[in-house]
């Protein structure tokens, strides 16, 4: 596996692959990889015949009383995994490399940037929209998986690609969790023992609106309720969001029609996590 911290390098190289006729899969990612990343790589692995992670903790998408400088980081313990899964290349930019300095340049999804997690974290999307355009531009993928665990962002760059009419698949890929239903994320490090038991209480309330809306429940108020209800049982947990949207959009929704986004967002602690679901 090439660990590439240069454009020019991961550019030459993308493009030395591109005329070998090679198809290029990306994964891009913040590192303090875990199997839910890993699942992502073996997806781009099935589809590609190349495959690149991107290891990038973006300062853009950070706003300035989150953990940026304590995000979790492990670069030696990534790389040895990325070589387990026959990665082709390793893209490790640091942060100059990226944003030069005089930069003045920002990408924004207008509307699919604003509900949800947009509405707590202004200006975040604005990152994570920024910093893809440029890896696209650097890595010149054929396809990229992103997580559904992170379903706003997975529409917001599908939204993006067709926008800017990048000739890049986005492949979503299923929320990978625990086997006891806990979301995999880097940020579940932080929870302590007691905080990570608190956690199961996002995962069991979409368990129980899922049952809900199987045995005919289609009235939102009453599906979120059962959420709320769920998660305030919780001692520890504290809820940011619970909405239902229309998943294209991401548009509230007062009924569950053919389809429908259940979403939420609820610290345990200091830790913000984020959870979801389709129903039915």
């Amino acid at each position: 596996m090439l660990l590439l911290e240069r454009i020019e390098e991961m550019r030459g190289w993308s493009e030395e692959a591109r005329r070998a006729g090679r198809r290029i899969g990306f994964v891009p990612t913040m590192g303090f990889l875990h199997e839910g990343h890993l699942a992502l790589v073996r997806e781009a692995r099935r589809r590609a015949d190349r495959v690149v992670v991107s290891i990038f903790v973006n300062p853009t998408q950070f706003g300035p009383n989150e953990d940026f400088a304590s995000y979790p980081r492990d670069l030696e313990r990534d790389r040895r995994l990325l070589e387990c899964e026959a990665v082709d290349v390793l893209f490790h930019p640091k942060a100059e490399e990226i944003y030069p300095g005089g930069d003045q340049t920002r990408v924004e999804v207008e509307l699919l940037s604003s509900p949800l997690c947009g509405a707590f974290r202004p200006g975040h999307f604005r990152g994570v929209a920024t910093v893809l355009v440029k890896l696209f531009n650097i890595v010149r993928p054929h396809m990229a998986v992103f997580g559904r665990k992170d379903f706003q962002q997975l529409q917001l760059v599908r939204r993006l690609v067709k926008d800017l009419a990048y000739d890049i698949e986005i492949v979503g890929h299923a929320t990978v969790r625990e086997p006891d239903g806990l979301a995999m994320s880097s940020r579940n490090v932080y929870l302590a023992p007691e905080e990570r038991r608190a956690a199961l209480s996002l995962s069991r309330s979409l368990l129980a609106a899922r049952c809900l809306a199987r045995q005919g429940e289609r009235r939102g108020s009453a599906v979120v309720a059962a959420v709320r209800d769920a998660i305030a049982n919780e001692p520890l947990a504290q809820i940011e969001y619970v909405k239902l949207c229309d998943p294209e959009t991401l548009e509230d929704i007062e009924e569950i029609g053919e389809s429908a986004l259940l979403a939420l967002a609820v610290r345990i602690g200091k830790t913000r996590l984020i959870d979801n679901t389709i129903l039915p």
